[in-house]
């Protein structure tokens, strides 16, 4: 997670496109108005104490570093997190909006997947999307370009979003009310598994180029998956990678874990990826409405 990995002090910017981005971490907020602490993200774990943990030179004088001490702040990173993805829940449901936290490595096609996947879900319900990288506007503009509307979330050095950050990009988005919100979390499959959205439903993307042994590698982000998309179909028969032993990794990870083998060059799988997402948000309405 993000407090061991150390991956610095960022400075989120939320941009929905045409407009002056705004600030959330680092440098102060400009909306966002919950009755809770405003600390966040890389702002609110610290970064600094957990150099400080370390030791060398950055340590302060008389601060001894302790395992006891990194699991309590890590403790308590998480908790914070965890107070932001139930509002981020609880808005989700007030406007029946079916969030996916849509996670993978860098690489493996996910905003491509996406953009055909819009194709296919924009004419039967709402779509839009939320975008994490640590810079650039590159993949919300190639989801804008759907007619869909996305905005832009760069983490700076962050390695992952955080349920306060998806909180304010929720503000400024609007989503229409009933729609499928994809937020399409940072490229790293190791982080973004500790952290919360508020979302209902977490999909892992990873490309045939990457190796059968992939869950076994990052079981985590296995574990806490719903479904499993196995994208870059197409590459298959030039690759040697076997899907049978793929599958049976995944599944010895996570028993429940639900797979599509898809394909965003070709739309192979598409059409059912679609539909998992129309059932699944329809599932989670009823669940709702039974309170």
């Amino acid at each position: 997670m993000c407090g061991v990995c150390g991956c610095g002090e960022a400075e989120v910017v939320v941009n929905k496109g045409g407009s002056r981005p705004a600030h959330v971490h680092a440098h102060g907020h400009d909306h966002h108005d919950h009755d809770h602490d405003h600390r966040h993200g890389p702002e609110a774990c610290d970064h600094g104490a957990f150099d400080r943990l370390r030791g060398g030179d950055e340590a302060a004088p008389g601060v001894v570093a302790t395992e006891e001490r990194m699991v309590k702040i890590e403790r308590d990173i998480l908790a914070k997190n965890d107070a932001f993805a139930r509002d981020n829940r609880r808005a989700f449901a007030s406007l029946g909006i079916f969030a996916v936290n849509v996670v993978s490595s860098p690489g493996s096609g996910k905003t491509s997947l996406l953009v055909k996947t819009i194709e296919a879900l924009k004419e039967r319900m709402p779509v839009a999307v939320i975008e994490g990288d640590q810079q650039t506007s590159n993949d919300a503009d190639r989801i804008r370009a759907t007619g869909a509307p996305a905005i832009q979330i760069n983490t700076g050095k962050g390695c992952h979003l955080d349920a306060h950050a998806v909180g304010h990009a929720l503000e400024t988005l609007a989503p229409d009310r009933g729609a499928a919100l994809f937020i399409e979390n940072v490229g790293n499959l190791v982080c973004p598994a500790a952290f919360d959205l508020g979302e209902a439903r977490r999909v892992v993307v990873f490309s045939a180029t990457e190796g059968e042994d992939k869950p076994l590698k990052y079981p985590d982000m296995f574990a806490g998956a719903d479904l499993m998309l196995l994208n870059k179909a197409d590459l298959l028969p030039h690759l040697d990678f076997d899907v049978g032993r793929c599958l049976a990794n995944a599944l010895r990870i996570n028993p429940n874990l639900q797979t599509l083998i898809v394909s965003a060059k070709t739309g192979e799988g598409v059409p059912a990826f679609a539909a998992w997402i129309e059932a699944s948000a329809a599932r989670h309405a009823a669940t709702l409405a039974k309170g």
